[in-house]
């Protein structure tokens, strides 16, 4: 119990029914069981874009092009499905898309040792100027009405098909990084990148492990977007980054890495995905949402900082009072000798 009481996931759980109640408070209406179910089917999105870049903050680099990853698979399967293609090739061509931008976004920073946010940023900016091209700056509608009715299927009590599949594939990884050899090295990597190639764990295979993933769920959840909303514009996606950062740190991972977990990353998203729910009925305008994002990302990177801060001090009075104790304990020894 009192492992389960010091995770960090437990602690944004908790964090999570503390702002559901606190809105509820305000406003009783919105405890509802229909309000507290579309927090989390609206949620989908957030959840699985979080959970690839929490896949690049494990290793302790970071990918701010998710956002146009997601907004350009968005575009090209939009086209494609608008233009009757088979379903299930334009999503693999979606999902390849996701792939080969993840990979080179892995390259760039695990071979060609780039800092990770330089060089993100720049396949951002590669991404957006395809979107451009790609649509000429026009919206990409008339999408077919069951892909766009996907989106709105329910499983149990309202929940969405959407929801209740990604949960379950998040629970998988859940399970996969914490009881498996080579789930563990990304974690590995991002605690210490030298020890564990002293170890023999592959860095730089596993970091390009990791931006592929990202990319991956980035496409994906590009996907899942265009469903949800049924068009695509030429700046879809934009600023899905930082909530995507802002929700695994909510879920607390940290930004230097080696801690945290993909079930973290998942509440963190709900959290950011109520926001503009939770504005709507404590009577604030949705213009509240990117402001109360900063604010909230910024609190808890200062949090986080502060606390790896106080760890680093404490591990390092324990070791000077190990060696004091150990030269003691020597001195003792040769005088009884």
């Amino acid at each position: 119990m009192k492992k389960l009481l010091k995770t960090r996931e437990l602690t944004s759980f908790l964090f999570l029914v503390a702002l559901f109640l606190l809105v509820g408070v305000i406003n009783p209406s919105f405890l509802k069981a229909s309000n507290i179910v579309a927090c989390f089917n609206e949620s989908v999105v957030y959840i699985i874009i979080s959970v690839g870049m929490a896949f690049t903050l494990f290793i302790g680099e970071i990918d701010v092009s998710v956002g146009a990853n997601l907004g350009f698979t968005a575009t090209v399967v939009s086209c494609m499905l608008r233009d009757g293609q088979n379903w299930g090739l334009a999503f693999a061509t979606g999902i390849l898309i996701g792939a080969l931008f993840g990979l080179f976004n892995g390259w760039g920073v695990a071979v060609m040792k780039v800092p990770s946010l330089i060089f993100t940023l720049g396949t951002n900016g590669v991404m957006r100027g395809m979107m451009y091209v790609y649509t000429g700056g026009s919206w990409v509608e008339n999408l077919p009405a069951g892909f766009k009715k996907l989106y709105t299927n329910t499983f149990v009590g309202g929940v969405s098909i959407f929801f209740t599949v990604t949960a379950i594939v998040v629970a998988v990884i859940y399970f996969l990084l914490k009881k498996t050899k080579r789930g563990r090295y990304f974690i590995a990597v991002g605690d210490n990148p030298s020890g564990a190639t002293l170890v023999g764990i592959p860095t730089t295979q596993t970091k390009v492990l990791a931006y592929v993933i990202c990319g991956i769920f980035a496409a994906l959840s590009g996907i899942v977007y265009s469903s949800r909303i049924g068009f695509v514009t030429a700046t879809s996606g934009s600023g899905y980054e930082m909530k995507a950062v802002a929700a695994c740190v909510l879920g607390g991972i940290s930004l230097s890495g080696g801690v945290g977990s993909v079930v973290g990353a998942g509440i963190g998203a709900v959290i950011m995905a109520s926001i503009s729910r939770l504005l709507v009925f404590m009577e604030l305008g949705s213009t509240y949402d990117d402001t109360i994002t900063g604010i909230m990302l910024i609190t808890i990177v200062v949090v986080d900082s502060l606390m790896q801060r106080n760890a680093a001090e404490k591990n390092r009075r324990q070791r000077l009072a190990a060696r004091t104790t150990g030269g003691e304990m020597g001195k003792g020894d040769g005088a009884h000798e």
